[in-house]
């Protein structure tokens, strides 16, 4: 066991983290399992074992931004089997198909409204806010929203598709704010009903629908968060999709994290407890699935926004769980918890970015740009 804790001590003090140290990110450990439950099992049991309460961190965002920076997660993938069994099922399989597409709205977005109305802004929204001048997560996704619709170039009397609806957040501002009919698909049968009671009066429609089955012409097309759910596999016959339900002069915007290499597999303890077959995409992959298919106009990073955002959440979430007291037990809180501030961690050290895409089909002549709004530019 001695040798096991040494070896955890090295590794983490070679990126200044301790343990039982004073800092907010060193790590306070309960139990002694913990270090050759870590060596076995990689990242996942490192999740687990927080979840269990083997150990405990002040400031776990970071802890996080430690971890990533100096690149300790690559050590634990060279030296855990478990993540090469990931990989070649990745290799082998479409985590993602047709068949199995709804997985994630039935783990992940189902696990219930109540959760994501007490931790998500006023209008439901689960993506990255903008937050250049605003001051709370509510004005940052009033900000991001209105940038969406402005750099799509938005008009009343449009026809907008959004493939991956959520709770409707887009659909009904674009709608209320912009004179457009949204025609919104979602996994989520939660997020579904939300969306269509949400949206109820206004000039938008929400179907449960997996973005393959789709077909129509749409002024515009956008997907907010949605592309991590598409799986490599899977981008090129998405791209396919958008192209074929954009009209010949519309723009499509994609909005989506997007990581700083390939991979092929996600993360084993967020496959496993977040977003099952989920997966971020790169640059390259982007590029290969939409080559021959559209010109890229614009490419946008604000990642470091999404650190706001998810520490936001996370304060909502601890701020309201005795609300929750009754439907999610303390290994759920730790759960999430978790879930959240480690994900802060991957945006702040720049391991993760957060990327917004306008495509065109032919090029637009004379070039792109979107309208200005003084209130967030």
């Amino acid at each position: 066991m001695a040798d096991f804790k040494n070896t955890i001590e090295k590794i983490l003090k070679s990126v200044d983290v301790e343990i039982n140290g004073s800092r907010p990110w060193d790590l306070q450990v309960h139990d002694e399992r913990f270090y050759s439950r870590v060596l076995s099992g990689g990242s996942l049991a490192f999740g687990e074992s927080y979840m269990d309460g083997w150990w405990d961190c002040k400031a776990l965002d970071q802890l996080s931004e430690k971890l990533l920076s100096g690149h300790l997660d690559k050590q634990v993938r060279a030296s855990n089997p478990s993540f090469f069994l990931v990989l070649i099922r990745a290799w082998l399989l479409n985590p993602q198909s047709k068949k199995r597409a709804y997985i994630v709205g039935e783990k992940h977005y189902d696990v219930g409204n109540d959760l994501f109305s007490l931790m998500l802004d006023e209008r439901m929204n689960y993506s990255c806010g903008y937050w250049r001048n605003a001051e709370n997560l509510n004005q940052a996704q009033i900000n991001k929203l209105d940038l969406i619709c402005r750099k799509m170039h938005l008009r009343p009397g449009m026809n907008v598709l959004e493939i991956g609806c959520g709770w409707g957040g887009f659909a009904k501002y674009a709608a209320e704010n912009y004179g457009v009919s949204v025609h919104g698909v979602t996994i989520s049968e939660q997020q579904a009903i939300f969306a269509q009671d949400s949206c109820e009066g206004l000039n938008v429609s929400i179907e449960l629908k997996d973005y393959r089955e789709l077909n129509g012409q749409y002024d515009s097309i956008v997907s907010v968060g949605m592309f991590e759910h598409v799986g490599y596999k899977n981008y090129k016959k998405y791209m396919e999709v958008v192209h074929r339900c954009l009209k010949e002069d519309g723009l499509f915007l994609l909005h989506t994290i997007g990581r700083n290499n390939s991979r092929h597999a996600t993360e084993p303890w967020v496959n496993k407890y977040i977003f099952p077959n989920g997966m971020t995409p790169s640059v390259q992959q982007i590029g290969t699935a939409s080559e021959g298919l559209f010109v890229v106009e614009d490419w946008h990073n604000f990642g470091q926004d999404y650190d706001a955002t998810l520490m936001s959440w996370n304060k909502n979430f601890q701020n309201n769980f005795d609300k929750l007291k009754d439907l999610y037990d303390d290994r759920f809180k730790r759960m999430w918890e978790y879930y959240l501030l480690m994900c802060a961690g991957t945006f702040r050290s720049r391991r993760n970015q957060l990327w917004q895409l306008v495509m065109s089909k032919g090029g637009l002549k004379g070039g792109y740009t979107y309208k200005n709004n003084p209130r967030f530019d």
